[in-house]
């Protein structure tokens, strides 16, 4: 295990609630001066202070993104879950700051990564590697992933979570509601406690690295007699609640396909369409990070490889009965039953002002558009994609907006939205209604 002091992406991660808590209140402060500076100068030229004004500034931008890559754990992790949100929370301008979140976090320096090591596999942990490759191929907000050999010949993907993380997971979104609420960016009388709380449980399972081995675990029986996904295997014996071992898999980035024939560019997209209806009606189980580091692809054996099981939500018989009701109404074309099964599931409620769920209802009209028609929906040349985020930010500039959906069905338009840009990005071609048939009661009589 080779160090190199001078890594200028490395930077340690803020130890304990305290530090936690003062970086935050920093960030806060710090966010919140910037808009007032950011106002001063609007009145100063005789404008009318605005909110999207006061947000979208290089200064802000700049600041949150900083501090949030810097602190990981729970509070990058909001972020990154609020950047999907398509204008039921944050003003679009929020959204896009957010979005940076995305990207890689910055991984801990070797001293850290060290003593995070000894404290999970005792001060003797080298012996039991040939290669051990201290700078991580993979940082995100909760860890790192490095690459590993045993001396029995294993070859290893080896994922250390950040110390501190799982400790300050409820003070982090404590802190991070308070700014919301605080900076305006959340419409007054906007219930948001029962996201905050559903977030707040997904990432305590997040940090729960024996939670994930058991979902990672759950999925392989899944996916056991498919020819279409790979999944790593667990290592139990390197494996802790805040280290997990899992097999290597050499496998190319998902983006790499856009240069690929137009027909394996069909194939992976409509096979991921259909594992997101499988884990919908079928597992009753779904991975909700859509991020596209999950995803990557094997040429050797033309299989999809699906990583990072820490996000994932079990789904109630009663909420897959309610979405199986949804789509026998999409597929039939009732706009009557297709508003009230997207009531009966919570996307809006009966104190939602018409206006609003129109708005909400035409989305969801817009986001059928492919799986309604009976050839292959293009994404590649259609701009259902730039159509629903406007639409989503026509909704979050209206901050008169008090309903959030339930936030299963949050995390599931995640998962869908991620699945749709992944399509966009590999321009497919999908026929999505044979795909979707065999999930609905109406089956092939919906044609």
């Amino acid at each position: 295990m080779s160090e190199d002091q001078t890594d200028q992406d490395a930077a340690p991660v803020p130890d304990g609630r305290v530090g936690r808590l003062l970086r935050l209140g920093s960030m806060t402060s710090g966010l919140m001066g910037d808009m007032a500076i950011s106002g001063l100068r609007q009145i100063a030229k005789g404008q009318r202070p605005s909110l999207q004004n006061m947000l979208m500034t290089p200064m802000t931008a700049t600041r949150v993104t900083r501090d949030l890559r810097t602190m990981r754990g729970a509070a990058m992790k909001m972020g990154q879950m609020l950047s999907m949100d398509p204008g039921f929370v944050l003003p679009p301008e929020m959204t896009v700051i957010m979005a940076a979140l995305r990207d890689e976090a910055r991984h801990m320096p070797p001293q850290q990564l060290r003593d995070v090591l000894n404290a999970e596999w005792g001060p003797d942990w080298r012996h039991r590697f040939t290669r051990f490759d201290v700078r991580p191929f993979a940082a995100a907000s909760i860890g790192q992933v490095h690459r590993a050999r045993t001396t029995d010949g294993r070859d290893l993907a080896i994922k250390v979570q950040y110390p501190a993380v799982r400790d300050s997971i409820d003070s982090d979104i404590d802190n991070i509601a308070a700014l919301l609420r605080l900076s305006g960016m959340v419409p007054r009388g906007m219930d948001i406690d029962p996201m905050l709380a559903e977030a707040r449980q997904q990432l305590h399972q997040e940090a729960d690295y024996k939670a994930e081995a058991d979902n990672l675990a759950a999925f392989n029986a899944f996916l056991a007699e498919s020819d279409d996904f790979l999944l790593p295997a667990c290592h139990p014996d390197l494996s802790t609640p805040r280290v997990l071992a899992m097999t290597y898999i050499d496998s190319q980035p998902i983006e790499a396909l856009e240069s690929a024939s137009q027909s394996l560019r069909d194939q992976v997209a409509a096979r991921m369409i259909d594992l997101v209806l499988r884990e919908l009606f079928t597992f009753r189980t779904m991975q909700t990070d859509p991020n596209l580091a999950n995803y990557r692809f094997d040429p050797v054996t033309g299989r999809i490889v699906l990583l990072d099981f820490g996000a994932v939500t079990r789904l109630a018989p009663a909420l897959t009965a309610q979405f199986q009701n949804l789509l026998d109404a999409t597929l039939s074309t009732d706009r009557h039953a297709t508003r009230a099964a997207m009531h009966a599931i919570g996307y809006f409620g009966s104190a939602t002002a018409a206006h609003h769920s129109d708005l909400i209802f035409e989305m969801f009209e817009t986001a059928m558009i492919p799986i309604r028609q009976e050839n292959p929906f293009d994404f590649g040349t259609s701009d259902i994609v730039t159509r629903l985020r406007d639409m989503g930010i026509a909704l979050g500039r209206d901050r008169d907006l008090a309903h959030v959906p339930p936030a299963e069905t949050l995390f599931l338009h995640r998962k869908i939205a991620g699945i749709y840009l992944m399509a966009a990005r590999l321009k497919a071609r999908v026929a999505i209604r044979p795909i979707v048939a065999p999930y609905s009661r109406i089956g092939t009589a919906a044609f």
